[in-house]
């Protein structure tokens, strides 16, 4: 059952929102990789904001997907891509309906 998520609002740089596009596109493969995150989305809503919405069994999943390889590499481009800090909510999960 998921009971933890994330909800990690990301504002683009005007030049750069293309770029964190093909990032968010690309860290998939990242997402898919970890058996512990079952729910991953990476959304955008305007021009330059952008979401990354994800769920979690518990709550030890959720730090280590924060710890994990998406978290490290988004901060290491965090500088050139971003127009401020990114926006980390640590919610709980109420329901879900997930069908692939």
């Amino acid at each position: 059952m998921l009971s933890h998520a994330l909800v990690v609002k990301l504002i683009a740089k005007p030049q750069r929102a293309e770029e964190l596009e093909s990032f968010l596109t690309s860290a998939l493969p990242l997402a898919q990789a970890e058996d512990f995150t079952p729910v991953w989305f990476a959304l955008r809503a305007d021009a330059t904001t952008f979401y990354i919405v994800d769920a979690f069994a518990s709550s030890s999943a959720r730090i280590k997907h924060l710890e994990g390889a998406i978290a490290a590499a988004l901060m290491e481009r965090a500088d050139v891509l971003l127009a401020q800090p990114p926006e980390i909510g640590q919610v709980d999960v109420l329901a879900s309906k997930v069908v692939a």
